[in-house]
């Protein structure tokens, strides 16, 4: 312990709060001038006044979920972008769909520091097998590879032969991508006898990692640390050495509210996440995430002293993550609208140590339907395989759910 990615990590909490107080004003004063949204979300509200987290609980709340309407009212990013699309460097695509600008310059998400507190340096051979096609995911993996000085083999996921070929072949040491396809790879390496012993280092995100996932990729040889973000945030948090927490990133400021409202709860108490991010492009401001923590009180063994949380501990409304991809209660809608025969539908999410699966469970009338049909609507719209079960009209309960998270996460 003792190695950091930079000083900002071991500021003292005065230092932070002098940080703070400086560059918070600034950027909400960017906000208001640069996009269209805040400058009507934040007007009236002096942007001088508000230098600390508990100034900051005043301010409105921006919602994930609102984001598709948003965007369908102010194509293509609902006015929350500060830098216009020309002089963007990327503009990915999140399911939903959701439109991500990404800017110019090292780093934009933020998340080297994260592959740095998981043991990454400069020349290591990093595995990227975050998606590239369209999403923000390989993307963010890479250049924060790169920023620290590392070759990437941009992977993606499938093709599981032909990647462990790539492993053996060139031999990396370091894995960045879902804790799942890991699990999934180094399955089958033991199952044909391939050599995928050079990965002893992981970042993993984008799906959950319970300590019996862990604990089996540790006894392979491979030291797995998590982070969490998202792709309008970049990176939020992210575990260190200490394994105690999630150590908060230094350009996100990390609130926990009662879910549905902006009001922060006590440390300790389970709430929705907010974050208000240091971004000049996208500056986001109380981004509420939809998904549960709670703040952990002191700081890490490792020495580092920004606020941790206790890592992700589910959703606060019913859109879920599934292969590390959002599902939303309107894509299922979507599936719906799409087959008039349904009465009524609920995606169930399942899986144990990460393996997500997903049935839509389907009401018609008579208890019969095009499941072939019906599977392939779900994978159009949400871009990822499920089953599909159908039952009779009335059989699925009246508790207003439209996707069942069944997973166990201890």
């Amino acid at each position: 312990m003792g190695e950091y990615y930079d000083a900002l990590e071991v500021r003292s909490a005065d230092e932070r709060a002098a940080s703070i107080a400086e560059r918070l004003p600034a950027q909400l004063t960017h906000a208001k001038k640069n996009t269209a949204h805040f400058a009507t979300a934040l007007a009236g509200i002096d942007a001088e006044a508000i230098t600390t987290r508990a100034a900051l609980a005043a301010l409105p709340v921006l919602r994930k979920s609102d984001l598709m309407a948003l965007q369908k009212q102010t194509p293509p990013f609902g006015g929350l972008n500060a830098t216009p699309l020309a002089e963007l460097a990327r503009v990915l695509i999140s399911p939903g769909p959701i439109f991500e600008p990404e800017g110019h310059g090292e780093d934009f998400y933020r998340f080297a520091r994260a592959l740095f507190a998981a043991g990454i340096r400069k020349g290591d051979l990093v595995y990227n097998t975050f998606a590239y096609h369209l999403t923000p995911g390989g993307w963010i993996g890479q250049t924060a590879a790169n920023a620290l000085g590392c070759p990437v083999i941009p992977a993606g996921v499938g093709n599981t032969d032909q990647q462990l070929d790539a492993i053996a072949a060139l031999r990396p040491i370091a894995y960045v991508g879902t804790p799942a396809f890991l699990k999934v790879l180094l399955d089958k390496a033991e199952e044909t006898g391939s050599d995928a012993s050079s990965i002893v280092k992981a970042m993993v995100s984008g799906g959950a990692l319970p300590p019996s996932l862990r604990d089996e990729l540790q006894a392979r040889g491979v030291s797995v640390r998590q982070s969490y973000g998202t792709a309008d945030l970049g990176l939020i948090a992210y575990e260190s050495e200490a394994m105690e927490g999630m150590i908060a990133d230094e350009g996100a400021l990390i609130e926990i509210v009662r879910p549905g409202t902006g009001e922060p709860v006590p440390d300790g108490e389970v709430g929705e996440v907010v974050v208000t991010v240091f971004n000049s492009v996208y500056p986001l401001v109380r981004f509420a995430t939809g998904d549960l923590s709670a703040v952990l009180p002191g700081i890490s063994p490792c020495g580092r002293t920004n606020l941790r949380t206790k890592g992700w501990m589910g959703r606060a409304d019913q859109t879920t993550k599934v292969k590390g991809m959002f599902v939303h209660p309107s894509q299922v809608a979507e599936v719906v609208r799409r087959h008039p025969e349904i009465v009524k539908a609920r995606l169930e999410v399942t899986g144990e140590k990460a393996m997500d699966a997903m049935t839509l469970v389907v009401e018609t009338a008579d208890g019969k339907g095009p499941i072939e049909a019906i599977g392939g609507s779900l994978t159009a719209v949400t871009k990822m395989r499920g089953d599909v079960r159908v039952v009779a009209e009335g059989s699925l309960p009246n508790d207003g759910k439209v996707i069942d998270d069944q997973r166990s996460y201890e």
